[in-house]
């Protein structure tokens, strides 16, 4: 939590209601800070006392003021062993180290450690055992938040990487055993990944930050093909139906990706938990490489949206280039080919397909026969179909 000026929105709101909470509940003001003595929350009371300027010792308004501690105000309070406590800690008026007023420190922890501490200024009689108590409840409320909040901002670069590099078997479940630690609770929620391709950069340092990507866990560079690089982001949702930041992430990175070449994203299914990141990460590559060959389907396509591309993604790039269209693919029969692809996709109707192309249909009959006579096979077929349609498709890939 060094970061505590950068405090997300997000969180900030949610720091100063807690620390309004403990005010109230023990009607003096409390101050939130980090475990580095950086001010995060400031509870007003509606005290005439702690409205007077007077009242406040100069520790007390410089960390206001300042949002800050000094390292030497810093010490001094460390030396009453507020790092090692897990209960209230009461601190003395020292007027030499500018502390005119006693103050109780609340430790703020999270699976034991201090993440934080709240600040009370202590009077006499002060606040009694009971509301110490809830006090505490209400801290520990607040040492969950600077968790989330420290693992959100987290860079899980190293450990998303590789889960999406590793092979499959036992060093995918230690990659993703180590993410899963790193994001706690977070690995457990519903998410979705995505993919864009080709990415300009390798470099991780021109990757942005998942910080700045609303909803992203975490975002990291992978090789994509011979020697380029896609980016990949892991991304929270709050419905399985609804795929909406995942689709706002993908579509911001196309734009800054296009002015480097042609970009395309895709976007996984959403599932539960991580155990199936690398089968996420397979359906967001394949929906990328669908879109890269048939623009249509994007900039952007999800998954389930890019139909027989799901099937022809999953085949090794020697098994979807099938040699039955290699003379068809020849640079002499390009226009043949399209023909053929688009008399395919029209399910056959020569007059749809004319319609299509722009010709007539005694042309289009013409081309039909030349297919037949390169590749050897009959449009009559089904099968015979059903392999050219695949292999042309395959092709694009």
């Amino acid at each position: 939590m060094r970061e505590n000026a950068q405090v997300t929105g997000e969180y900030r709101g949610a720091y100063q209601e807690l620390v309004d909470e403990i005010s109230a509940l023990l009607g003096v003001p409390a101050t939130l800070e980090n475990r580095d003595f950086e001010l995060i929350a400031f509870g007003a009371y509606d005290s005439e006392g702690e409205l007077d300027p007077s009242a406040l010792d100069p520790v007390r308004t410089r960390s206001i003021l300042t949002r800050r501690s000094t390292t030497a105000v810093r010490t001094w309070f460390e030396g009453f062993g507020i790092t090692r406590a897990t209960d209230p800690v009461r601190i003395p008026p020292t007027p030499e180290a500018g502390v005119y007023r006693g103050r109780i420190c609340l430790p703020v922890r999270h699976r034991r450690i201090v993440l934080g501490y709240v600040w009370l200024l202590d009077d006499d009689p002060g606040p009694t055992d009971a509301q110490l108590g809830a006090a505490m409840e209400v801290a520990s409320r607040i040492g969950a938040l600077l968790a989330d909040e420290a693992q959100a901002g987290a860079d899980l670069t190293r450990e998303l990487r590789a889960v999406l590099t590793a092979e499959r078997g036992w060093q995918r479940d230690m990659a993703v055993a180590e993410l899963r630690t790193a994001l706690g609770p977070r690995g457990d929620v519903l998410h979705t990944v995505v993919c864009v391709a080709p990415w300009p950069s390798a470099d991780p340092d021109d990757a942005p930050s998942a910080r700045t990507v609303p909803g992203a866990t975490a975002l990291c560079t992978v090789p994509w093909g011979a020697a380029g690089h896609s980016l990949a982001l892991l991304v929270r949702l709050r419905s399985a139906d609804v795929l909406t930041p995942a689709l706002t992430a993908a579509s911001r990175f196309v734009r800054e990706a296009e002015e480097a070449g042609a970009t395309a994203a895709g976007v996984a299914g959403a599932r539960v938990g991580l155990a199936e990141l690398g089968a996420a990460w397979q359906e967001a590559s394949a929906a990328a490489r669908a879109v890269l060959a048939e623009p249509r389907l994007g900039p952007v396509a999800e998954w389930a949206a890019i139909g027989p591309f799901r099937l022809l993604t999953s085949l090794p790039p020697e098994i979807a280039q099938d040699p039955v269209v290699r003379a068809l693919l020849s640079p002499a029969h390009r226009e043949l080919a399209r023909t053929a692809e688009v008399f395919l996709d029209c399910a056959g109707q020569a007059g749809r397909t004319a319609t299509e192309l722009g010709i007539h249909r005694q042309t289009l009959y013409y081309r039909l026969s030349r297919v037949e006579q390169l590749t050897g096979l009959d449009l009559d077929d089904g099968e015979d179909r059903l392999l050219l349609h695949m292999a042309l498709k395959g092709a694009r890939l």
